[in-house]
């Protein structure tokens, strides 16, 4: 069933989205390993945000009943060097390498949601993994060519919040694909068109060059035209033709900040504001609470990209 064709109404409304980065959980520079003091802390932050009466003097029921063998052994910069290694972005599922390589990217990433899933149920939060493999999401040529958005409604109407992850996918022309977060996030709001947005990152947001690089300025507020071109609107910058700069790390099979902007313009197209903040910070616990929705302070550090008609 074609994603954009399916008649699905959900009873629920949706306050926000969020797409959780997985630079911002996990330790970039290292295999497969967990961030888990920001994991901790972004959770936290979330239960926070969809409860907004709770106390510290409260118990949190937690809901991760599983034996764990310990806090770090499960972890990190998950699926991207095993995508990368194996060419699962090119397709070809006729070769031997990325056939397992599909393999391998699947159980990594599986592997994070699951650990991301455990984590906000300790918090007290009913997450529920889905994978987009397993829910029949594919692609053509990388776009989304179907999607079972009748599961996550479900899930949501049931109380739950779905949990879903970027994923290797069958692609209809060249056999496989990795199909982003970014892009899913998109997908998602389209259909259930919340209220925001939010992107939890490893940066504080949008800068015009890569943020490492000397002068780097953050780009707090981004302006998005109906023919889906974006221009900068804070601050104003001395050569505004010029292009933002963005870098992709070797093994980031989605795009990385580029893919990200795109999808997050198409997102505030649709009339729905998008933030892009760092993880584990107040300044995210102030955009998943919806503070934002009708001023950005000016000590709040973060990307607003929104619809300027």
């Amino acid at each position: 069933m074609k994603g954009e064709k399916q008649e699905i109404h959900h009873t629920k409304p949706i306050r926000c989205i969020v797409k959780l980065g997985g630079a911002a959980i996990t330790c970039k520079n290292e295999l497969e390993k967990i961030n888990e003091e920001n994991l901790d802390i972004v959770s936290s932050q979330l239960r926070q945000a969809m409860m907004p009466g709770w106390s510290s003097s409260m118990k949190v029921l937690g809901m991760d009943w599983s034996k764990r063998h310990g806090e770090s052994e499960v972890s990190g910069s998950f699926g991207h060097f095993q995508a990368s290694k194996s060419g699962v972005h090119k397709g070809g599922l006729d070769q031997s390498l990325v056939k397992a390589g599909f393999v391998a990217t699947r159980i990594s990433v599986t592997t994070l949601n699951l650990e991301v899933v455990r984590a906000l149920a300790r918090e007290g939060i009913p997450s529920i993994g889905m994978s987009p493999f397993s829910c029949g999401w594919s692609t053509k040529e990388k776009n989304i060519a179907s999607a079972d958005l009748a599961v996550v409604d479900k899930a949501i109407d049931s109380g739950f919040i779905p949990v879903l992850h970027g994923d290797a996918v069958l692609d209809k022309l060249q056999g496989c694909s990795i199909l982003s977060g970014d892009v899913i996030i998109r997908h998602l709001a389209a259909h259930l068109k919340p209220e925001y947005v939010v992107f939890l990152t490893d940066v504080f947001g949008v800068y015009d060059r890569p943020p490492t690089e000397p002068n780097a300025v953050l780009l707090r507020e981004i302006a998005v035209g109906k023919d889906g071109k974006w221009s900068v609107v804070k601050p104003e910058l001395q050569n505004m033709d010029k292009q933002v700069q963005t870098t992709v790390a070797a093994h980031d099979t989605t795009g990385g900040m580029e893919t990200k902007i795109a999808e997050a313009a198409m997102i505030a197209r649709l009339g729905i504001d998008v933030y892009i903040v760092k993880a584990a910070t107040n300044h995210a616990l102030r955009a998943l609470s919806g503070e934002l929705r009708d001023n950005i302070p000016d000590d709040w550090s973060g990307t607003v990209i929104r619809f300027v008609s």
